[in-house]
């Protein structure tokens, strides 16, 4: 089964997490990706476990689905040859080496361009390639000293970071934007080009409002829980049995809210009666609705209120979510051809239909001897397919 990428080439020198999430994206889409990774230990992510899997972990796993494996030690000349022979045969390059690295290695932007000029050789760092070169760019820094801590936990406690590695996937995600951008330029020049992005300005360009805010203002925003710094209600209350998320953009929406809780009169309160001034009266306003939201659980409030055209959701887990997905048909997982634990689908859905049907995860070398051989041929024929 083909896909938009089909026939692009993508030598994937990259590790943990930007970097692979970018290249899955990539075969999701069609392309043939060749996994670089380190004889003996490969990926640093085959470490990060429990939980394990068949290949090794399931954060490997979670970002290299549908790949070639190859373990190339790049610091021996046999397989350093090798490795730029696939650089250079390759339609983009992807790689998240400390800067100047590669440069050493003779897999450097400049020394494959030169050999190969329609090469998209995308570079992912932590906070770029100029004086932030020789700081480590980990998700978990970035988040910390770029600012998404500190509007994130609760207003009296500590700062506190994403339940996921957040700025990896933000990063790995506009990786991929550039690359496709850069390969529609070269569909109409002929030339490749290089593509860099830093976690560091993903993380700053994923605060959207409350970065503008700051640039208004020169005021920091703080953390204030779930609450939202500009809507209200628009955070979790309490119901008689957990959490209930409510969202109420606009006064139509928040006049059904008061309407379904049987207090119509709140959305003619002078406290209540704009969004403006419900963040002026936050307290009394969540006191007001949590009174009325205590007579109930919150699965039952969520029906209510979804029904009465009110954003709500009960507070729940994964397992919940991948459970709301099934019912409403969002066929949240992919099953690897051959069998093996499913993966979350690639979350992109099109008219033509799938776009390719995914293979397991590589095991470390898995296909080397195969890419070898093809890295010592001609290069007319196609690589082995990674199913």
């Amino acid at each position: 089964m083909s896909g938009p990428l089909d026939g692009i080439l993508v030598a994937d020198f990259s590790r943990v997490l930007a970097g692979p999430l970018c290249t899955m994206t990539l075969a999701d889409l069609g392309a043939t990706v060749v996994k670089v990774e380190r004889p003996g230990s490969g990926d640093d992510t085959r470490a990060w476990g429990p939980p394990w899997s068949a290949t090794s972990t399931t954060y490997f796993d979670s970002v290299n689905r549908s790949k070639l494996g190859i373990a190339l030690d790049l610091t021996d000349d046999t397989d350093r040859a090798l490795g730029q022979e696939l650089a250079h045969r390759a339609d983009v390059v992807v790689e998240n080496f400390r800067t100047g690295s590669l440069d050493r290695l003779g897999l450097g932007y400049e020394r494959v361009s030169a050999v190969n000029p329609g090469v998209v050789y995308c570079s992912i760092t932590g906070f770029g390639g100029g004086a932030g070169a020789g700081l480590l760019g980990y998700d978990f820094v970035v988040q910390a000293v770029g600012g998404l801590m500190s509007v994130t936990g609760e207003t009296d406690g500590d700062p506190a970071k994403a339940g996921v590695a957040l700025v990896d996937v933000l990063t790995g995600k506009d990786a991929v934007i550039g690359v496709l951008a850069a390969l529609a330029g070269r569909a109409r020049t002929g030339r490749g080009c290089r593509v860099e992005v830093d976690l560091l300005s993903s993380l700053l360009g994923s605060l959207v409002n409350q970065a503008q805010g700051f640039l208004e203002t020169g005021r920091p925003p703080g953390r204030m829980g779930n609450r939202h710094p500009s809507i209200a209600p628009y955070e979790t209350l309490r119901c008689r049995d957990g959490l209930l998320a409510v969202a109420c953009g606009n006064d139509g929406q928040f006049a059904r809210l008061a309407t379904a809780l049987g207090a119509a009169a709140l959305a003619d309160d002078a406290r209540f009666r704009t969004n403006a001034a419900r963040v002026g009266h936050r307290e009394e306003l969540v006191a007001a609705l949590e009174e009325r939201l205590a007579h109930g659980d919150a699965a039952d409030w969520q029906t209510r209120l979804t029904g009465a055209g009110v954003p709500a959701g009960r507070v729940g887990t994964i397992a919940d979510g991948f459970a709301l997905a099934e019912e409403l048909g969002l066929s949240p997982t992919v099953a690897p051809a051959g069998g093996g634990t499913p993966t979350v689908r690639h979350p992109v859905t099109y008219s033509t239909g799938p776009v390719r049907e995914p293979s397991p995860p590589p095991r470390l070398d898995e296909h080397g001897d195969a890419v070898r051989a093809w890295l010592a041929g001609p290069g007319g024929e196609p690589l082995p397919s990674s199913g």
